[in-house]
């Protein structure tokens, strides 16, 4: 099983996750040579690591100012880290700059589905409820309806749930936690915010 393992398999892996080069071979391993598995299950254990951390303190970080090419979109945003160690790294310092670069992009209101205030999301499920209603949505689904619709909605507003624009395949909030496994310290995105000239 291993014999099919090269090392240039383990550091495709390694720069495709960011994970430890024995990480890497295990997975492999375990994945009896596919790469795609290989990958899916350093992604689970990622999660299951940010998960573990998620508890912890962090009050080290930076801040991070952005200004879009031309000077008319400007970012400014908080990120958290345990110590001031991971904070001077260049994978940290990169999560950071990337987080700037989402939110200048993509204009999101909230970091996380907890930002948002509870009048708001009511006032959006009142909207998609009664949309669905009019489009003459059978009253059973109508709730089923207006769940995909919020989901669409955190998409759009929420940081965290938004896909990342480098990598679409993973949202911000993946992301972070792939950060969180290889520096080995909870992540929080603390606070942003976006300026738009003019507004």
């Amino acid at each position: 099983m291993a014999g099919k393992i090269t090392i240039d398999m383990i550091k495709e892996l390694r720069a495709k996750t960011g994970m430890g080069f024995m990480d890497c071979k295990k997975a492999l391993e375990e994945a009896d040579g596919d790469m795609e598995k290989a990958y899916e299950l350093l992604r689970e254990r990622g999660a299951q690591i940010a998960d573990k951390k998620a508890s912890r303190v962090a009050r080290e970080g930076l801040i991070e100012a952005y200004v879009h090419p031309g000077g008319k979109i400007g970012v400014i945003v908080e990120v958290n880290c345990e110590t001031d160690f991971v904070a001077r790294t260049d994978v940290f310092k990169q999560f950071v700059h990337d987080v700037a670069l989402q939110i200048a992009a993509m204009a999101p209101e909230y970091v996380s589905k907890e930002d948002i205030p509870e009048e708001v999301l009511e006032k959006e499920k009142e909207i998609y409820r009664k949309q669905a209603l009019s489009e003459g949505k059978p009253e059973n689904i109508v709730e089923r309806i207006v769940e995909g619709r919020l989901q669409k909605f955190y998409q759009e507003k929420v940081l965290l749930e938004q896909p990342f624009i480098k990598d679409e395949e993973k949202t911000i909030e993946e992301y972070r936690r792939e950060i969180v496994a290889k520096v080995g310290e909870n992540i929080v995105i603390r606070r942003f915010t976006r300026y738009v000239l003019g507004e």
